[in-house]
């Protein structure tokens, strides 16, 4: 099994951690540093980890300076709960960057925001809608055999142009 850790530099790691742990619903607990926190999973999967600008002279976590957050990047989270984490989000920040829609690649519900680094997040439903109501039947017009004896009857009833 392979993992990835996403790591961003953020400004101030309790904030940024508090927020993302708001976002997901997660209970509120502190960073293991001031420096670095871990936003894991209730299955313990590390989620995203957020990085105090400078700390370790890490070369692209030295300043935000260098290049604006989240340059490059999009940080796309699939949740199983998307109304509550929707919720939760209107109450986090005052307008959306991308309203709730319907992501035609995906065929998931999503929404985007930024957090207070400046980073992308994208929050999209773990799984497509169900449809509703009786499956749809195939249009009976559309069936090869039948269309083709339709075009057939329509040519011989139309009258011949004799030139």
């Amino acid at each position: 099994m392979k993992r990835t850790w996403t790591i961003i530099g953020v400004s101030d790691v309790p904030g940024s951690f508090k927020w993302y742990q708001s976002l997901f619903g997660q209970p509120e607990m502190s960073p293991g540093h001031d420096y670095f926190g871990q936003i894991l999973d209730t299955d313990g999967t590390v989620l995203l980890c957020l990085h105090q600008w400078g700390a370790h002279e890490h070369p692209s976590l030295m300043s935000p300076d260098e290049a604006s957050p989240g340059n490059g990047l999009l940080l796309f989270f699939r949740v199983d709960d998307y109304e509550m984490a929707l919720k939760r989000a209107r109450a986090l920040v005052s307008r959306f960057e991308e309203e709730p829609h319907v992501n035609p690649n995906t065929q998931t519900w999503e929404f985007s925001l930024r957090d207070p680094d400046g980073y992308y997040v994208t929050i999209s439903a773990l799984h497509a809608p169900e449809r509703r109501g009786p499956a749809r039947r195939p249009d009976k017009r559309l069936q090869p055999t039948k269309a083709r004896r339709r075009i057939r009857k329509l040519r011989e009833r139309r009258p011949r142009l004799r030139g």
